[in-house]
């Protein structure tokens, strides 16, 4: 569990460092590499307590959302 929440961490830097870049430096190849880390990031992420959090608050959100759309 440690090894997990460090190596998520590490991805988190690394993908905000990512994403910091202007779009139109990025090729392809490079943004499939970030899509891939963002991946990675999620899975690792989503068994902690943290990710069942975040999992959590998009199914209320998402519920509330399409609850407001239907009459």
């Amino acid at each position: 569990m440690i090894l997990t929440l460090n190596l998520a961490v590490l991805l988190a830097v690394i993908i905000v460092l990512r994403l910091r870049r202007r779009v139109q430096a990025r090729s392809r190849s490079d943004q499939m590499l970030t899509v891939a880390l963002v991946l990675v990031f999620g899975v690792l992420i989503a068994p902690t307590s943290f990710g069942q959090g975040v999992l959590n608050f998009v199914g209320q959100l998402s519920q509330s959302i399409s609850e407001a759309g239907s009459p």
